[in-house]
């Protein structure tokens, strides 16, 4: 079997969150199941130069973009075994930066196209092609206009997959036809809600629409996810799947993480003290191994939660006697709050701003609690990753979130949870927490649990495996 695996973004070559880390990792749990899974994406100007070193040039071809046709070269570079195409086209990806440029619709519409295009040339005629947002939701809808009925291309399938509905590729009508390509005949395809709508456009053309969670898949058929797409995901469910994505167990490893403190496993937990006391000293945050410490890695957006986090701070710190560290960010109301709790609790709260991976790897093995209390979360990594660090969650039951963490309060959870976007609710749960934390000998079991739930892609690529081979089985 065969598959190309379509994305804007993948590491190591280039990464912005979760679909990188997905883009990274499927493919190689594919490929050791005997899957042979390629990888096509854009050559940006952000990709590291020793990178780029190990890649070679393959071929050039021109692609059409609309009424104009494009250069486009096409370079390999393997990783663990998979092959990646990197895509270039200086004009489109010599830019810093892979998102938020005024013409984003031509230039993953090229890149779209160029995975279409390029096929042939490289002679790789996968059975599957899947696809991910909208920034290559173009690859089926062009599929099904101007390849279906090429002998050569007849008979590939194509999956879309939704890692964050929320961004679905909206843009005027004037796009169509001279920036897109699709002839004003199938205009109806993209149209949806007085514009154009890529991602919507997929979802009616390809073969099978997969989200990041079981749960997701579900929640997004209700106009509070679905940002306005709940009517079409409606009208094809039969087509919508959830599969909980995985995380890269050898990369997240606390036994043979070179940025923690201190190695330990599930089977020897010295270690976490370790790095509880070297990460409290870090961040000058009173060097005491009985005080319960909250971690939170995440994005300082709303969605994730912290307007709760905002409303009980005050009453947390007042009731309990947690320490609470932050890593992240994003709105500057978030980052001014959390700096002024740091004023405001010396040596209990430390708020750090930016994108600091072994920091996060540090927050990941030092801190006890974890919290992740997300109005939505389509899959959600950072509490698979806690629980590999025995970083216990206390999380909101949303998408991905309720499909990994169950409550511990009958004895058998991973986890603390609580339903409703409620600040109280938030609150009791962490409170459930910092009191299991204080029965040391119980916390210890529920520790080593959460170590040895088994979160790796293996079980997620076999998913995605019956789901490939049941669409190449269908009538074409």
């Amino acid at each position: 079997m065969k598959v190309l695996y379509c994305t804007s973004e993948s590491k190591p070559f280039a990464a912005t969150g979760g679909l990188a880390e997905v883009a990274g990792s499927l493919p190689q749990s594919l490929r050791l199941r005997l899957i042979g899974c390629r990888v096509v994406m854009p050559l940006y100007q952000d990709i590291p130069q020793e990178l780029r070193d190990n890649m070679k040039f393959i071929t050039s071809l021109s692609v059409p973009v609309a009424w104009r046709r494009q250069y486009c070269g096409v370079f390999e570079a393997k990783v663990g075994g998979v092959i990646y195409y990197l895509i270039d086209n200086q004009y489109y990806f010599k830019r810093r930066g892979l998102y938020g440029h005024y013409d984003d619709a031509e230039r993953f519409a090229f890149l779209s196209r160029a995975a279409l295009e390029m096929l042939p040339y490289i002679d790789f005629r996968p059975d599957v092609i899947h696809c991910n947002d909208w920034q290559t939701a173009l690859v089926p809808i062009y599929y099904s206009i101007f390849y279906a009925n090429n002998d050569w291309y007849k008979g590939i399938k194509t999956i879309i997959t939704i890692h964050n509905i929320q961004y679905q590729g909206k843009y005027g009508k004037e796009l169509v036809e001279d920036v897109l390509g699709i002839p004003k005949s199938k205009t109806s395809i993209l149209e949806y809600d007085d514009c154009i709508n890529i991602l919507k456009g997929a979802i009616e053309c390809a073969n099978r629409v997969t989200t990041v969670s079981p749960t997701y898949a579900q929640e997004i058929l209700d106009p509070w996810f679905s940002h306005d797409l709940d009517s079409i995901l409606k009208e094809r469910q039969w087509k919508v799947q959830g599969i909980l994505n995985g995380i890269d167990t050898e990369s997240y490893d606390p036994e043979n993480d070179s940025d923690i403190f201190a190695p330990y496993s599930s089977k020897d937990m010295k270690g976490k003290a370790e790095n509880k006391k070297g990460l409290q000293e870090r961040l000058s945050l009173e060097q005491n191994p009985d005080l319960p410490l909250i971690g939170m890695v995440t994005r300082m957006v709303s969605h994730k939660g912290l307007d709760l986090v905002k409303e009980i701070f005050d009453q947390l710190m007042c009731e309990t006697n947690a320490q609470f560290v932050i890593l992240g960010s994003g709105d500057w109301e978030y980052e001014n709050f959390f700096k002024e709790m740091q004023n405001k609790y010396p040596g209990r709260v430390c708020s750090c701003f930016g994108f600091v991976p072994e920091l996060s790897r540090k927050i990941y093995a030092g801190s006890d609690i974890f919290l992740m209390p997300s109005m939505s979360e389509p899959c959600g990594l950072s509490q698979m990753i806690a629980l590999r660090y025995g970083s216990i969650p206390v999380v909101r039951e949303t998408g991905g979130l309720k499909d990994s963490i169950q409550d511990s309060g009958n004895g058998e959870g991973n986890g603390f949870t609580f339903k409703s976007y409620n600040s109280a609710d938030m609150l009791y749960a962490l409170h459930r927490a910092i009191e299991g934390y204080s029965n040391k000998e119980g916390w210890e079991i529920l520790m080593k649990r959460a170590m040895e739930c088994d979160f790796s892609w293996g079980h997620s690529a076999n998913q995605y495996i019956r789901l490939y081979r049941q669409l190449i089985k269908e009538d074409n």
